[in-house]
């Protein structure tokens, strides 16, 4: 997890580099799935090359990381020019979601190779919301079926592609924190800018990683607790650290019987301990987890009761 980590909270991949037949689905076909990737095809021997190539560069800086150029020489890669019929130089193909979807052959003036990267800018902005939802919709899906590992890599995909994403921050978070990696976990949220540390998905990812880091604690002397509260129902502390450590065993049910149990006995416990540890497993768990729906209306009950 640690180059995952890496990968998420830096290392952005360069605007303009040389690829080759054996690196082009690497860099052009995958790295399009993020941004427009611009292929370059060009040839030492070529005089309009030389005009074309620091045009496309120019334009490829001013643009901001929104597309990325690829060169490619075709004498040094005759099988991939030959591949993808290329008859002269210079020729520029233009790849987004792993196909072409426009491009040009020979050299043009820098105002058209503008308003070319410019209409791959709008292409790409079109998609990026939709795709972005999408993508997210799948690693919370991937992450609830308990393969962490794959909802990790779709998280850093969108963190790559949208790095002020607060949802697949947090998402990444939890993953973390869903492998036992709770200090990375501790690291990469306090490496977030103020905005998204703001971000109420980040909020709860924060609450998830407070609670996990008590529940580690608590889950060791599980049964301990269950005996101390066989003993005396009314042992407050270890009915607190029951539902702490019940948590921690992926007990969230019985965690959240616990505290509400606690509340209803003594509500005003250890300066309402019960009813704060209640609204922090309700941020952990998300406002619309029918555990949180469910928990909200038990509390409401016993406040007005």
């Amino acid at each position: 997890m640690d180059a995952l980590l890496n990968s998420a909270s830096g290392g952005a991949a360069p605007l303009i580099k040389d690829s080759s037949t054996a690196g082009f689905r690497a860099d052009v076909i995958d790295a399009s799935m993020e941004v427009p990737i611009i292929v370059d095809f060009w040839a030492t021997w070529c005089g309009p090359c030389k005009t074309l190539g620091p045009l496309l560069e120019k334009q490829v800086q001013a643009a901001g990381g929104k597309v990325r150029l690829v060169k490619v020489d075709i004498d040094q890669n005759q099988a991939l020019a030959a591949q993808l019929r290329i008859q002269s130089v210079p020729t520029v193909y233009a790849f987004y979601q792993g196909r072409p979807v426009d491009g040009f052959m020979g050299a043009v003036p820098e105002s058209q190779v503008k308003s070319f990267i410019d209409k791959l800018v709008q292409l790409a902005g079109h998609d990026d919301h939709d795709h972005v939802d999408q993508l997210l919709a799948e690693a919370k899906s991937v992450l609830d079926s308990g393969n962490v590992e794959e909802a990790a890599g779709i998280y850093q995909h969108v963190l790559a592609h949208a790095p002020d994403s607060a949802a697949a921050a947090a998402g990444l978070a939890r993953c973390l924190i869903a492998l036992g990696e709770t200090e990375q976990a501790k690291q990469f949220l306090d490496s977030l800018t103020p905005e998204m540390a703001r971000h109420a998905d980040v909020l709860a990812a924060k609450s998830a990683l407070e609670l996990a880091e008590q529940s580690a604690v608590a889950l060791a002397g599980l049964a301990g607790l269950r005996q101390r509260l066989e003993a005396n129902p009314n042992d407050h502390e270890a009915r607190y650290e029951l539902s702490t450590a019940l948590y921690g065993a992926g007990e969230q049910d019985a965690a959240m019987d616990e505290l509400l149990e606690l509340f209803r006995r003594d509500r005003e416990w250890n300066e309402q301990a019960a009813r704060k540890q209640l609204v922090k497993l309700f941020e952990a768990l998300g406002p619309t987890d029918p555990l949180t729906l469910s928990g909200r209306r038990r509390l409401s009950s016993l406040l007005f009761s």
